[in-house]
């Protein structure tokens, strides 16, 4: 009687016990572990070197040469979800808590800075051309464009659509007619709307002045106007803004604002610059002309308050909605992750044919003299806008730095807890230098397994951590 044979492992499994039993697997697993279950992992040859600055004595050294794996692995550092959900997971938190220091305090920034003026501001693009979309009333879901009369434009398409379209529906976000789109406008706007954002922060401080009937010296010598703001993909293609906007006193968050400022002067004066600021550009149908680009006449304006149950919406509830979009690109609008280094590409891309049509625009456009210093074929997989997806006034808060080396100081403590070691005497004047070499990015074989249990302990162990901190928190405000 022959013994039973043993069942077949799947690919996967079977790779990831062959790579479990290799003699660096050990020390492998604990530095992706220490990555975060990182998805794409940096791998580093090198060394590292800590001195004493007077005397020149070696206090510490480190080498990959030493190492079972013979190199060291970091995390890449990704903001995009798409790309890694593990150090995207680790940006979205440090947004959150540089976004909600601003707001309550901490991180080094006072408590009373909760006190201060601050709104919530969403800026949108204009209509280039009629999109299908969901639209919602009371919780019904309405008709796409109804069109009683059925008109059809000069294509011969019809105007209206009366579908009821889900959340998932591809077609949201797609043109009604894809002929009658101003394709090269939509990419310009894209390019421009850092421009645009850049012209608002100027034009409010002088609205402001304007209304108070004072100069802008003495704005200077009184208040600061301080904010935080990312980017938000819209289905069209389009991008939206979403900005914290705070008045400070002359030093920012340290100082009380003014007398005189308030949320209402701040969304009044908002409201006019949004109105006021536009951007001219060479038309792209040549000629001499030129084409105005402007906010879209969409624009939401609410006061951040302490708690929902205020008018206004929470300080809590902004901070989560911008980390959100922190990490998000414009893959999330039907197009990729990656620059397209080449025209032949772009009719293979697995992308909307909204999204492939505005890749095209970009190429094609990049080409005239007008607009070659907006590199748009470098930005065609973000449809034109080559700016931050965020950023913030210099003393709006804390900075995502700080933040990163706090984090790295607190590992490092915690290293040395583990291994016996004892804490860095920091009246010790040291200097540390490095050597490293790039080896190459990405998760070998039988490795992906491995990391994704890792990854998925790391995201356990942070939710259990902010559900604690939230309760604490709503102990704290009771």
């Amino acid at each position: 009687m022959s013994a039973p044979q043993m069942p077949e492992l799947p690919a996967e499994v079977a790779a990831a016990v062959e790579r479990a039993a290799m003699p660096d697997f050990d020390r492998w697993h604990e530095m992706i572990k220490s990555a975060g279950g990182c998805e794409q992992p940096v791998r580093l040859r090198g060394e590292r070197l800590t001195v004493d600055g007077e005397t020149g004595e070696l206090i510490e050294s480190y080498s990959t040469a030493d190492e079972p794996t013979g190199f060291l692995i970091t995390g890449c550092g990704n903001r995009r979800a798409s790309r890694c959900a593990a150090c995207a997971e680790v940006y979205r938190d440090d947004t959150y808590h540089l976004i909600i220091s601003g707001l309550t305090g901490g991180k080094g920034v006072p408590d009373e800075v909760s006190g201060h003026p601050r709104v919530f501001l969403t800026l949108t693009a204009p209509s280039f051309g009629a999109v299908h979309a969901r639209r919602e009333k009371a919780g019904k879901v309405l008709a796409c464009r109804p069109r009683k009369d059925r008109p059809t434009c000069q294509h011969g398409r019809q105007e209206g659509c009366g579908r009821r379209h889900q959340a998932d529906d591809p077609q949201a976000g797609q043109p009604i007619c894809a002929d009658c789109y101003d394709y090269p406008a939509a990419v310009l706007w894209n390019a421009h709307a850092p421009e645009l954002w850049r012209r608002l922060t100027l034009a409010v401080p002088r609205l402001i002045t304007a209304e108070l009937g004072i100069t802008h010296k003495a704005l200077r010598e009184q208040a600061r106007l301080s904010y935080a703001r990312v980017i938000e993909y819209q289905r069209r293609g389009l991008i939206h803004f979403h900005a914290v906007i705070r008045l400070d006193g002359p030093d920012g968050p340290d100082q009380p604002p003014p007398a005189w400022a308030s949320a209402e002067l701040l969304a009044r004066t908002l409201r006019t610059a949004a109105a006021q600021v536009a951007v001219d550009v060479p038309h792209p149908g040549g000629e001499g002309r030129t084409l105005t680009l402007g906010w879209g006449r969409q624009l939401d304006i609410q006061p951040i308050q302490v708690a929902a149950e205020l008018e206004g919406i929470a300080d809590k509830h902004v901070a989560r909605y911008i980390a959100k979009y922190a990490t998000k690109g414009a893959e999330d609008s039907g197009t990729v992750d990656r620059p397209i280094r080449y025209a032949t590409q772009i009719r293979a891309l697995k992308v909307s044919e909204h999204a492939r049509r505005m890749i095209w625009t970009c190429f094609a456009l990049a080409d005239l003299p007008a607009y070659h210093d907006l590199r748009l074929r470098g930005w065609a997989h973000m449809l034109g806008y080559g700016g931050h997806f965020s950023s913030k006034s210099r003393r709006y808060s804390v900075t995502l730095t700080r933040l990163r080396q706090a984090r790295a100081d607190h590992a490092a403590h915690a290293a040395r807890q583990a291994e016996g070691l004892p804490e860095p005497d920091e009246s010790r004047a040291t200097i540390t230098t490095g050597r490293w070499t790039y080896l190459g990015s990405g998760l070998m074989h039988g490795e992906h397994f491995w990391a994704e249990q890792a990854r998925d302990r790391v995201q356990q162990a942070r939710a259990i951590r902010n559900q604690i901190t939230e309760s604490e928190n709503q102990e704290k405000a009771s």
